[in-house]
């Protein structure tokens, strides 16, 4: 079976299961991150299965925040998401399990494709466009990180941002940097063009089941689909095309337990407490209902009759699959 260790010796499905603990920026506006690559892993450890326990950074001096995601495994440590990912495989959590050797090859392309084309119209518009910095991101960033680092660290990722763009866009013939701001808008929204047509009216990108290349287009569009940014010309072009929208959305709900419109992961487990309080009153007064029907049986001026049980199960996750592809 899939992301399953049913087979293993007792001591390897046991080291197999031991949780993972993997550090991320938090989410906000509907995602439950709002950095491209935390979410591309978190969405792969919910595809396939992984035993990951995601911890979320805080206002505080703990994680190294410059180089999230890291993966914590006992006593490896492992940052940059094709690393993890390929981590994650090796433990036999592989969502890739059922892809043929031509569809592996596709997904190398796209992702390819995802890091040439898009990647550097998302970096430009969370991080240089300059309304958008301001506004939204330096302020969100900030409010993670703890004082006086937040003054410092924000800046540091937008002149990081800056450098990876004009690394792969700054060449001739585009010299200034409005010339490759156009140019990096026209190469997203041909990516985006490309992948619209390549998922076509399926639910994902081979099929009904979620793979690596689903993995990386979701923690590439989700920020671009959802956050609220004043600039949004990137955004106004993804949502000309519905299909990569409910792709986006199906993900949230499926996997994550977010809604459309969105709610943090400590709204779920508000939720699912209260779930759990709520599936035990119902058995409390369950209980209470079958000793007085038992009370009324025994009683003579009452004919016997029976009430049915309530009870009430939260629903599971299903895992995902794994395999033998590495990006």
């Amino acid at each position: 079976m899939r992301g399953s260790s049913a087979a293993l010796p007792a001591g390897a499905a046991d080291k197999m299961a031991a949780p993972m603990q993997l550090s991320c920026w938090g989410g906000d506006w509907g995602l439950p991150s709002l950095h491209p690559e935390c979410l591309t892993v978190m969405a792969y450890a919910k595809f396939s299965g992984a035993p990951v326990t995601v911890n979320t950074v805080n206002n505080s001096w703990r994680a190294p925040k410059e180089d999230l995601p890291v993966l914590v495994s006992e006593d490896i440590v492992i940052s940059q998401p094709a690393k993890i990912l390929n981590f994650l495989r090796k433990q036999k959590y592989n969502a890739d399990y059922d892809l043929s050797a031509k569809q592996g090859a596709d997904t190398l392309a796209y992702i390819a494709l995802l890091e040439e084309k898009l990647l550097p119209a998302l970096l430009h518009t969370f991080w240089i466009e300059a309304e958008n910095y301001c506004s939204v991101t330096k302020p969100w960033f900030a409010s993670k990180i703890a004082f006086p680092l937040s003054l410092y660290l924000p800046g540091k990722m937008s002149r990081e941002a800056l450098n990876r763009i004009l690394l792969t866009k700054g060449g001739p013939p585009l010299y200034s940097l409005t010339e490759v701001e156009a140019q990096i808008y026209r190469d997203a929204k041909e990516c985006l063009n490309l992948l619209s047509k390549r998922l076509g009216t399926a639910q994902f990108f081979f099929g009904d089941t979620p793979t690596t290349l689903d993995a990386f287009v979701f923690g590439f569009l989700a920020p671009i689909y959802k956050v609220c940014f004043p600039r949004v010309q990137l955004q106004e072009h993804l949502k000309q095309l519905p299909n990569l929208c409910r792709f986006c959305d199906d993900i949230l709900t499926c996997y994550f337990r977010l809604t459309v419109s969105g709610y943090s992961p400590a709204g779920q487990d508000t939720a699912d407490a209260n779930l759990q309080k709520l599936t035990q009153l119902v058995n409390k007064e369950s209980n209470l209902i079958e000793k007085m029907d038992d009370n009324l049986r025994k009683s003579p001026q009452h004919p016997p009759r029976k009430l049915t049980t309530l009870k009430l199960a939260a629903g599971g996750e299903e895992s995902s699959p794994m395999s033998r592809l590495s990006p």
